[in-house]
């Protein structure tokens, strides 16, 4: 038997360390195959994790998973079991030197709240936006594409490398129609800029939000409101781009004006477009590869940061997918196998 001492500050990390009903504790339990007891610390200066297995290698990895996990309980006060969830995934596949600076702090909230990449794919995202003009941030639900896009432009704007944030989405209803929208024009477009609202009541405080839009220094707006615009010193983000098309596309990005960004936001498997209409983000992806100064950023169901089951309902989807496609293929090959034999006979 193995044993392992992870020494922790005060009650306040071991706590956020353990996790409500000692969630975060199981997590490292059941993906490492130990067992994990709080102590008291022989000192008195506070606590320590134990942790002991039969496998020594396994038991290594729980342990450096915990010291992680341990500091980041320490710095945020809070351990969500996603990350618990994430960063025990990656210690065990070997994939530690990803970690690091995942957990680095971008901006702080109006509440006082350290806003940082939770996963390795999230950091990675973020660095390509400080480093490049033109940044795709393609994935799934959940993995924070647009809130840390957001984090990122109110981080500039403080910085005062920018003098405005323009966020925009194109109006496209998701499935449904909702008919003729009661109000004026900002009563019409609210509902689909509520996720950018959010985030930026999350980060300036209504208030101060309210603020920044009065005078200007913040535009949230449809996408049909940039066409014939130069936008400078501007950090523009367009959300649910999977919902624009080629043309639209193609028009926000000739927007760029000097000293401006752009980041680009998309779920290319959420396409609420009409059958027969190309997604621009999709083309945008194809079409803007390898250009100097545009980044692509592809996250995946790991950088999912919403409760821990969106991660395995996006993967069961991504499942089904594939095997209907391969089903569909099977299908399209039987049917051709059987025409030509068909006209074979024919002949």
């Amino acid at each position: 038997m193995t044993e392992k001492r992870i020494p922790l500050e005060n009650v306040e990390t071991a706590t956020a360390l353990f996790g409500p009903f000692d969630s975060n504790i199981r997590i490292l339990e059941r993906t490492f195959g130990v067992s994990c007891v709080n102590r008291d610390s022989d000192t008195g200066a506070g606590n320590t994790l134990i942790i002991s297995g039969a496998d020594e290698q396994m038991t290594e990895r729980a342990a450096k998973a915990a010291a992680i996990l341990a500091k980041t309980a320490k710095m945020q006060g809070t351990l969500p079991a996603q990350t618990a969830e994430y960063v025990s995934s990656m210690i065990l596949e070997d994939r530690d030197g990803e970690l690091e600076g995942y957990d680095d702090c971008i901006c702080v909230t109006v509440k006082g709240k350290p806003i940082k990449p939770k996963t390795a794919g999230q950091k990675r995202y973020t660095d390509l936006i400080k480093k490049n003009t033109i940044v795709l941030g393609i994935g799934p639900a959940g993995t924070g594409k647009t809130f840390l896009a957001v984090a990122m432009a109110v981080t500039a704007l403080r910085a005062k490398e920018i003098t405005r944030i323009i966020l925009t989405r194109p109006a496209v209803e998701a499935g449904e129609k909702l008919g003729y929208l009661p109000g004026d024009l900002q009563n019409k477009i609210d509902p689909y800029l509520r996720p950018l609202h959010d985030a930026l009541f999350e980060m300036l405080g209504a208030e101060s939000y309210a603020r920044q839009v009065e005078r200007g220094t913040i535009e949230i707006a449809p996408l049909a409101y940039m066409r014939g615009r130069t936008l400078d010193d501007a950090f523009i983000i367009l959300d649910e781009a999977q919902n624009t098309t080629r043309e639209q596309m193609k028009m926000l990005l000739t927007r760029l004006g000097s000293g401006s960004k752009i980041v680009i936001t998309g779920d290319i498997t959420q396409i609420d477009l009409p059958r027969n209409t190309g997604s621009g983000l999709v083309e945008a992806s194809r079409i803007l590869e390898g250009i100097e100064d545009i980044a692509i950023h592809r996250f995946t169901e790991r950088d999912v940061v919403r409760h821990r089951l969106v991660r395995k309902i996006i993967a069961a989807y991504e499942k089904d997918e594939a095997e209907r496609l391969s089903k569909a293929g099977t299908e399209r090959r039987t049917r051709f196998r059987h025409a030509t034999q068909d006209s074979g006979r024919v002949t």
